[in-house]
């Protein structure tokens, strides 16, 4: 046996490192195919230049891409978490500076010019702080709508951030700078003059500047537009847009989750406790603004317990006349006050009457037994037909007292028109049933047909199949039968012959 030379040995070993080496370099490739599924990310390029055998080593393309699109799907699906809860956070927090902002200039607007006189440096300091809160409420809005655009972004596929600036989207985030960036700031120009007067100012402002005056009190007013805040915060912290399965289903639907959404299942769900919420917040707020309009003119509406007094009978329409308002900003107060309490009483009425209708069961139960009721009735008054026309029967046959005979005449009159009447009142009650359309009872009506007529169509498929295999049988039959005829007239003919 000849022993191998020294170039056998050396190409042997050759083919064994590139063995090991095509071994390595699929242990790679799946290894980093498996890795598609964390969050890690995958060169194929480089680990086919690393491993040399590019043209050995087969890779399936579509699977790859297959996973990479899994991959950004999950990165997408994760970055909108990521955004939703940061436009939540964000949302609470402007809501809440808002708030301090209002509280400040309501703490600003009562304790001057009773325990700070007007133009001081607390004064500048609690302005300093509204300030303050203003500038960081504006950062917090641009934020949002920063993290809103991203949303955007992604939801859209990576687009370029320029397609989500629409117009409308500029309109609504210059209306919210504008209305977030209104707050008084008449003590930055009544520093330095410490005016004693004996008129009470609503705002920390001195009384003899007063148009700088009405400018703080409008803007301390216009203060609570701010309040718009919190239906964004309802809307992104609802249980509603919380739930995946209402957003699955929603999205089946082609159902938009905006504040009108929220506040509709609100108020199914909870209507008086949502109205009665509503109520009290508004009108502690607006009496506020009213003692803040009337303080000037010092009427007895600048007193919080006669503006409540005011804005009660106001917003519940009743007016009694006993107070009014001085001031134009007041009566302005006082109409929006009256606007809202119409639409209020409007929802109120609508709850009640929604609260006290009866159910489809009870309907049901209801008219049942009214219907039993009336025919009770139907009954007794037929009876009475026929007893009075026994009775004017054996008044004509006696002959006798004419003011009997019309007595049981008239009774017979009126027990004909009550017959005739609960008859009509029958008829009313059974149409009006008929037109309560029972959709649950419909359906399974027509759930039931449509199942009859599927097995009566199964049926006569299996009767055409049926009749289908006794054709075929007897073609086949016939088909024999010719044969056997023509073999035997064949063998007739030869015996002929």
């Amino acid at each position: 046996m000849p022993f191998p030379s020294r170039e056998d040995i050396a190409g042997g070993t050759g083919e064994a490192e590139e063995e090991d080496g095509r071994l390595m370099c699929a242990l790679e490739m799946e290894r980093s195919s498996r890795s598609l599924r964390g969050d890690s990310k995958v060169d194929y390029d480089a680990i086919s230049r690393n491993c040399g055998v590019s043209a050995e080593v087969s890779v399936p393309l579509t699977l790859l891409g297959k996973r990479h699109a899994e991959g950004d799907n999950l990165y997408r699906l994760r970055d909108r978490k990521f955004l939703i809860e940061d436009k939540k956070r964000l949302c609470a927090l402007a809501l809440s500076t808002a708030l301090l902002g209002i509280l400040l200039m309501i703490i600003h607007a009562e304790i001057c010019p009773h325990v700070i006189k007007p133009g001081s440096k607390d004064s500048l300091i609690i302005n300093c702080f509204i300030s303050l809160s203003t500038g960081c409420l504006l950062i917090l809005i641009v934020a949002f709508h920063y993290k809103d655009i991203r949303l955007f972004i992604i939801d859209h596929n990576q687009v370029d951030w320029r397609i989500a600036m629409t117009s409308h989207r500029i309109l609504v985030i210059t209306l919210e700078l504008l209305v977030c960036i209104i707050h008084p700031v008449g003590s930055y120009w009544d520093v330095g003059h410490h005016v004693n007067s004996s008129s009470a100012a609503p705002v920390c402002v001195s009384g003899h500047h007063k148009a700088l005056l009405d400018m703080d009190m409008l803007l301390s007013v216009l203060m609570f537009l701010r309040l718009y805040l919190v239906h964004r915060a309802i809307l992104l912290h609802s249980k509603v847009l919380l739930s995946a399965s209402y957003r699955s289903i929603g999205s089946l639907n082609n159902i938009n989750f905006t504040f009108r959404f929220v506040l509709k299942v609100l108020m199914n769900k909870h209507p008086a406790r949502t109205l009665l919420v509503f109520i009290l917040l508004f009108w502690l707020t607006v009496s506020w603004m009213l003692t803040l309009c009337e303080r000037r003119s010092q009427a007895s509406t600048g007193r919080m317990d006669t503006a409540l007094w005011l804005i009660a009978i106001t917003f519940l329409t009743v007016g009694y006349g006993d107070v009014a308002p001085n001031t134009s900003c007041g009566k302005a107060v006082c109409l929006f006050t009256g606007v809202m309490g119409v639409a209020c009483t409007a929802m109120l009425v609508a709850i009640v009457t929604e609260k006290l209708a009866l159910n489809k069961g009870e309907k049901h139960v209801h008219f049942f037994m009214m219907d039993i009721q009336i025919s009770k009735r139907i009954r007794h008054a037929a009876a009475n037909v026929l007893r009075e026309c026994w009775l004017l029967h054996r008044a004509n046959l006696m002959k006798g007292n004419h003011g009997e005979h019309r007595r049981h005449q008239r009774c017979l009159l009126e027990a004909i028109r009550v017959f005739r009447h609960l008859r009509l009142k029958q008829r009313k009650l059974r149409d009006y049933v008929s037109e309560m359309v029972d959709l649950p009872k419909m359906q399974m009506i027509m759930c039931d047909l449509s199942a009859n007529w599927n097995n009566s169509y199964r049926e006569l498929e299996q009767r055409i199949l049926s009749m289908e295999q006794k054709l075929d049988e007897l073609t086949r039959c016939f088909q024999q039968t010719s044969e056997l005829l023509s073999e035997v007239l064949h063998h007739r003919n030869l015996k002929t012959r």
